[in-house]
């Protein structure tokens, strides 16, 4: 890239801008004001906002607010930006100015600069093709936003659906697996009754699926579009027409059910359509955190811990004990989900900051649940791949804890009385043997009676 530089104008004065940059002196005054961090506007964001671009000047063309060929032009630089051509010149940090004006300025900017390149003009002419007059006409920041938003969480929530959905497979093929495995259950980490580790995987198979309804759930409510409502929601300088055209245009374009929302001040003022995304998005990380640390705990071992299970052997596990291979998988998956309970709590700050007609924190709410969302379809995806298909039982193992365990008395408690059961439970313990043999040495029933009471898969409801 060359050093040069141009020299470009807006209501502040002149500001020098890279030669090579398709943005203008907006996004060139964000640019110096806001570099606090390395974090930029997520991709799903930029195609967000060059769909509404597009539209917008398809429906502005077609209502004759905007020239139409000036329209064209536009539509067709929306397009570029669309396709991912100029994704570098995005350059604002996420840390700016809460409505995220300077991202739809910088969106503006990009799209004048190289729709006017396009009809033969130089870069920071501002004309034929003006970026508040043309790209942005019936639309404001804060309207814009908002709809980018929606967009952008709605189109990327199905790829994370899909990534549920098959770890949610992946949990019912282990729990088919794993029915006929009888294995000693456990609460407040002591030992229970028997149950199959196919009914275990049962239980994480279910919390996922749960967790694809709560995310399907959101789906309605980012389906609304605030696009038309312009500064506060009374669609001022918008043609009456705008709002629902281009939301129809946007929702054709985009195949997926876009409307234009009902209630615009709603719309631009609350974020509560992020909120109640994040709320699914961390019902989800706490099932994944839970799975994961269940699974930690009986791969443990294998030899001094439970070792009912053993996850996939994927890389060393320590720099100074030889043969040591560490759950990697869980506890990635762990790292990532509470990551996301973090950002959850972000976002409920964020969505509690719309004082009157304006949330003032779009930006971060946007970088927050699209980060959210890519990072639970990437971990989602890793642990189906890379720890659940991969995941064996040790049946040997299953049947001696078992067999060691002293909750196999549950059954003698309806024969014996509860009490005479402790006691026999205590007998076991004390002594270091199996219930089983410590109950036919009191004599208290039948050989046929102990078999009877004290088969595990009896004790377990298929």
């Amino acid at each position: 890239m060359s050093n040069s530089i141009r020299i470009e104008s807006d209501t502040m004065g002149a500001v020098e801008i890279p030669e090579w940059a398709y943005w203008g002196a907006q996004t060139q005054r964000a640019v110096e004001n806001f570099d606090v961090s390395p974090l930029r506007i997520p991709v799903p964001m930029i195609r967000a906002l060059a769909i509404i671009k597009k539209c917008a000047a398809e429906v502005n063309g077609r209502l004759g607010t905007v020239d139409s060929s000036l329209a064209g032009t536009i539509a067709a630089a929306a397009t570029e930006v669309y396709q991912g051509r100029w994704d570098d010149h995005f350059p604002i940090d996420v840390f700016q100015t809460g409505s995220g004006t300077s991202w739809n300025m910088n969106a503006n900017e990009l799209i004048a600069n190289r729709a006017n390149e396009i009809l033969g003009e130089p870069r920071g002419t501002r004309k034929p093709v003006h970026p508040n007059d043309h790209v942005n006409r019936g639309q404001s920041s804060n309207d814009v936003i908002p709809t980018a938003i929606h967009i952008a969480n709605r189109v990327e929530l199905e790829g994370l659906l899909l990534a549920v959905d098959d770890l949610a497979a992946a949990l019912s093929d282990k729990e088919r697996e794993f029915a006929g495995l009888v294995k000693l259950g456990r609460t407040h980490l002591q030992d229970a009754v028997p149950m199959t580790l196919g009914q275990e995987f049962s239980g994480y198979r279910t919390q996922i699926e749960k967790a694809a309804g709560r995310l399907r759930n959101t789906r309605a409510n980012l389906e609304e579009l605030a696009l038309g409502g312009t500064a506060l929601g009374t669609g001022l300088n918008a043609h009456p027409d705008f709002a629902e055209a281009v939301a129809a245009l946007i929702a054709d374009e985009m195949g997926l059910p876009f409307r234009s929302a009902p209630n615009k001040f709603e719309a631009i003022a609350a974020r509560d359509a992020q909120v109640e995304l994040m709320g699914a998005l961390n019902s989800l990380a706490t099932s994944l955190m839970k799975i994961a640390n269940d699974l930690r705990i009986l791969a443990s071992g294998p030899r001094g811990a439970l070792g009912e299970i053993v996850l996939p052997t994927l890389q060393p596990g320590s720099s100074i004990m030889p043969g040591k291979v560490n759950p990697v998988i869980p506890e990635m998956v762990i790292q990532a989900a509470a990551y996301v309970n973090g950002k959850t709590v972000s976002v409920t700050i964020a969505g509690q900051n719309s004082p009157l007609e304006l949330n003032m924190m779009n930006p971060l709410i946007a970088y927050e649940t699209l980060s959210s969302i890519d990072l639970m379809t990437r971990t989602c995806r890793v642990f189906a791949d890379r720890a659940i298909r991969g995941l064996e039982a040790d049946e040997e193992r299953l049947t001696f804890w078992i067999e060691w365990s002293l909750a196999l008395v549950t059954p003698l408690a309806t024969e014996i009385g509860y009490d005479a059961a402790t006691k026999l439970a205590y007998q076991a313990y004390r002594e270091k043997r199996r219930i089983r043999e410590v109950v036919r040495e009191s004599g208290l029933l039948s050989e046929e009676k102990i078999g009877e009471l004290l088969d595990p898969m009896g004790m377990v409801s298929l």
